[in-house]
């Protein structure tokens, strides 16, 4: 696909707009009465449907014009918003995306329930309209009674590129012309030379005088597609402004080639005019770039990290000053390439979270629960890969909070709770992990449900002693599940696993905390980038390997003799507190003598801490992030490997595992007393 394809250009454009007609339509579902929200969906569905038959769907502006039309009559006061008639719209936004995606498609029959549905809505509700719309056209028309004449003088520009992206100014001024009387004069002063003429650009802007009784909100409506990028100054006139206008209307023939006036004295509405050089500097501060370019991009600046490795290596090895500096500056130069390129891939969690307010809204009408989502943290940036892996995990466990955790509104009741529960979707940042909770105000977890059907299932024997840590954790093993009954959101066992694997494929893991009757919180630690991380380089024995440096908390000497101490024990005594340490030689099995003066470095994640031992620690190193092959899927010890200056493989630790073999080897030595 092309990116200037002006067809893909317009399907992802549409895809945003209905997102954001999907969140006026679900914040007006809480408060029917909100005008912005009102407004809101209108002019989204005014766009949607005028940008739709603009680029040939034809199927989407026709079917978009009816909902338009439904919510122009709440706008205008003609009919109230209720909530089937809100709830009538967001099905019909969900039929409007299979419009957009498969325009030529048979889509009449789905496309006629809709309509009737919508039909309904606003019928049901004839008389209540009429009670409502006094009040209501009152709001909308703020100061402006229905039968009242104003004359408005309006200054319009448009951007030089407006006909190539399909605008036609002529037609604006036909739609100006439609509301009243009106006076158009062409402004030629912007028109260039002959020899510096671009024919394809736009010169020309119009002043406007229009006499109508229409509010001014629907002056701006004209506009409506092209507002972000012209510039525009609209006022009212005051009698005697409007006295020295000529009583004469100008045919558009003779319009465009009038000279422009301006009285003296006029003054700007600083409300809606904006700069040309503001407006230009608006349209420079975002560019649209396909994702697959910055992924390529990306794997650009890890090879260019790797390369500038091997140049620093080189560069030491010699004794060349001037090699070395230059390889110092590369250094630098690629450190902050690498900085720049991870910010680009950054996105805030509130792309995630806004997907699952029209979940919570389904979910709730299917279950017949009352249910609040509230969303915390939503400027927290996470890695756009991240972000895209995470959807599903996220949906399976919203979906259970709901069918597991929530309970009915009698149930509720009768355990003493409101009656709306609560989940709550959070995010915030601790080092270079990101946790994101799911948390519900529920039943909680069953331990001994949990328990009997994992005896049941043959997971653990009878009377196995084990952690309420690792007794939660099983319910993510395959099949596992303590419904009653399989519903059409859960029960079947199936999903809980591969929530976990999909989380540690990104090199994350999953805490559970639950109080029986009370609720449960499920917390997602997750990496900030999955493709460059700064590590600290190793060598165990004659290989080498990477710890993400973000986990490091210290590095201590580790004697011999301090060594032959803790034999038996693997403690080392830190600030009054013990920390279990692991021998990565005798893990990775070297078969090589110790180093006389070993290292131990301490790794944490949250409150938990272990200590690693080392024969020597190289240094830092700028990680390139490799996947490990399908062969090394069983080997948890790693997340992934990368290659070094000199062209050898060091593979890249799993900080999580590693810090849960220490915590179980502490657990075992503490039972052993």
């Amino acid at each position: 696909m092309n990116e200037l394809d002006p067809i893909a250009v317009f399907r992802t454009e549409a895809a945003e707009q209905l997102e954001l007609i999907e969140a006026g339509l679900l914040d007006l579902m809480r408060d029917l009465s909100d005008r912005a929200q009102i407004d809101t969906v209108f002019r989204g569905l005014h766009t949607l449907k005028g940008s739709g038959s603009m680029f040939g769907f034809d199927q989407l502006a026709a079917f978009t014009h009816h909902c338009e039309t439904a919510f122009d009559r709440v706008r205008k006061g003609e009919a109230p918003a209720t909530k089937e008639l809100v709830g009538a719209v967001l099905d019909a936004q969900g039929h409007m995306q299979a419009l957009l995606e498969n325009p030529n498609g048979d889509h009449e029959t789905m496309s006629s329930v809709l309509l009737e549905k919508l039909r309904l809505a606003v019928g049901a509700n004839g008389a209540a309209a009429s009670a409502a719309a006094p009040t209501v056209a009152a709001t909308v028309n703020a100061g402006s009674p229905v039968g009242s004449t104003k004359t408005w003088h309006l200054k319009f520009s448009l951007p030089a590129n407006a006909m190539a992206n399909g605008t036609n100014p002529l037609g604006l001024l036909d739609e100006l012309r439609d509301l009243g009387e009106c006076r158009i004069e062409a402004d030629i002063d912007a028109i260039p030379l002959l020899q510096d003429l671009d024919p394809r650009d736009l010169h020309i802007g119009w002043t406007v005088h229009l006499t109508t009784e229409k509010p001014r909100s629907e002056i701006e409506d004209v506009f409506i597609f092209v507002m972000d990028d012209m510039t525009m100054e609209l006022r009212e006139l005051q009698a005697a402004q409007q006295a020295s206008l000529a009583p004469s209307i100008s045919p558009p023939q003779k319009a465009a080639a009038e000279a422009p006036s301006k009285s003296a004295g006029e003054k700007v509405d600083a409300g809606k005019v904006q700069p040309a050089d503001a407006k230009s500097q608006k349209q420079a501060d975002n560019v649209r770039i396909p994702a697959l370019r910055l992924d390529e991009m990306m794997d650009r600046v890890g090879e260019l990290v790797i390369a500038q490795s091997r140049l620093s290596q080189m560069a030491n090895s010699v004794a060349d000053l001037g090699l070395r500096s230059v390889s110092e500056e590369i250094e630098r130069l690629a450190g902050e390439l690498r900085d720049t390129m991870m910010v680009l891939r950054m996105m805030p969690v509130a792309s995630l979270f806004s997907r699952f307010r029209r979940l919570v809204h389904d979910l709730a009408r299917e279950t017949g629960k009352d249910i609040e989502l509230i969303t915390e943290g939503e400027g927290t940036e996470v890695d756009k890969t991240v972000i895209d892996r995470l959807a599903d995990p996220l949906v399976h466990l919203v979906r259970n909070s709901i069918d597991h955790g929530l309970e009915s509104p009698d149930d509720r009741v009768a355990a003493g709770k409101p009656v709306t529960g609560r989940v709550i979707l959070s995010a915030h940042q601790t080092g270079s992990e990101v946790i994101i909770s799911i948390k519900d105000d529920g039943r909680g977890i069953d331990r001994q449900k949990v328990r009997a059907k994992a005896e049941a299932n043959g997971l653990i024997q009878p009377g196995t002693q084990l952690t309420d840590k690792e007794l939660l954790q099983l319910i993510f093993q395959p099949g596992f599940s303590t419904a009653e009954k399989v519903t059409n959101l859960s029960g079947r066992g199936v999903g809980m696993d591969v929530v976990k694997k999909t989380i540690e494929t990104l090199r994350g893991s999953i805490d559970i905390a639950s109080e029986f009757g009370k609720g449960s919180d499920i917390a997602l630690r997750i990496p900030l980038t999955l493709a460059i991380i700064d590590g600290l380089l190793v060598r165990v024995g004659n290989g080498r390997y990477v710890i993400p440096l973000a986990a490091v908390e210290e590095c201590l000497e580790l004697s011999v003799e301090q060594d032959l101490r803790s034999r038996g024990r693997s403690f080392i005594s830190l600030r009054d507190d013990l920390v279990p340490f692991l021998r990565l030689r005798e893990l990775f099995r070297t078969g090589t003598e110790p180093d006389p003066y070993q290292k131990v470095v301490v790794i944490s994640t949250g409150s938990q801490r272990v200590g690693l031992v080392v024969d020597q620690i190289i240094g830092d190193h700028q990680t390139v992030i490799k996947s490990m092959s399908k062969l090394h899927d069983h080997v948890s010890t790693f997340s992934g490997a990368t290659i070094l200056g000199d062209g050898n493989v060091a593979l890249i630790l799993d900080v999580v595992h590693l810090i849960a073999a220490g915590q179980h080897q502490e657990a075992q030595l503490r039972a052993a007393g």
